[in-house]
């Protein structure tokens, strides 16, 4: 399910994605801020991806959507990762930019103009600005991300010191030319590069969620980050540059 829109409204210049599952309880708290942090960044739209969440995510929200013009919802059947949550809101987004963030709270919205000004300074070339979080609560969250971002980065080289952070902004076209897979929100920053886009990086202060626990998996699930890490570095190993094309137009007819 999805929500519709007035074709008579201005296209938005910002949707923002937020992927969620079993979040009822974060939803009306980070929907405020949002749209607080978004004012200035009119037109926009929300976009939350409910991914079939078994709590009462889908009516919270289906009632907020009633009294929150800009707020639209997308319903999975089932749950198809974390991933496959924010593709289903990039691709039903209409704002030439997207902005992503955690649907738990953990990510200030805040920082979102912040980081839509880097990308808007960084011009065409640049195709994602990357939160990293500082301020990470709970030290063995901690431990992992820094083992996992470092291995990431020593075999990727791509820059970021923090890719796991869910807040990041980037130019639609950009993300639907990237491989699609599961786990792809983790590897951006290397695959925008790949693409032959810069990546900009604002640090971004880490919260700890308002209520419940965590639904996705992190990327400490060692052996599936490995292969998607594996993975990832064949298809850069594999980049070739593309030809430019150009069509050739018809001959004059002879007289």
């Amino acid at each position: 399910m999805s929500t519709t829109t007035d074709p008579a409204a201005p296209p938005p210049r910002l949707s923002v994605v937020v992927p969620v599952k079993n979040e009822a309880g974060n939803i009306e708290t980070l929907v405020a801020e949002i749209g607080k942090a978004c004012d200035k960044l009119k037109p926009f739209e929300v976009i939350y991806v409910d991914d079939g969440s078994t709590d009462t995510t889908l009516p919270t929200l289906r009632a907020l959507q009633a009294k929150t013009p800009w707020l639209r919802v997308v319903h999975h059947d089932r749950s198809g990762g974390q991933s496959g949550a924010v593709r289903s809101g990039v691709l039903r987004a209409r704002a030439p930019v997207i902005a992503t963030l955690d649907g738990d709270g953990q990510n200030d919205p805040s920082f979102i103009p912040i980081l839509y000004a880097a990308l808007d300074q960084g011009g065409p070339g640049v195709g994602l600005a990357q939160g990293q979080r500082i301020g990470r609560k709970g030290a063995w969250k901690q431990l992992q991300s820094r083992i996992a971002n470092g291995v990431r980065g020593r075999i990727l080289k791509d820059a970021t010191r923090d890719t796991g952070c869910g807040l990041k902004l980037f130019r639609r076209e950009v993300y639907l030319a990237l491989p699609y897979f599961d786990a792809l929100h983790r590897f951006m920053p290397a695959l925008v590069t790949r693409e032959g886009f810069g990546v900009v990086h604002r640090d971004v202060v880490d919260r700890p969620r308002f209520t419940g626990r965590s639904n996705y998996g992190m990327f400490d699930r060692l052996w599936v980050g490995i292969l998607d890490l594996a993975g990832v570095w064949w298809l850069i190993r594999r980049r070739r540059p593309a030809p430019t094309a150009e069509e050739v137009p018809h001959s004059p007819k002879s007289p």
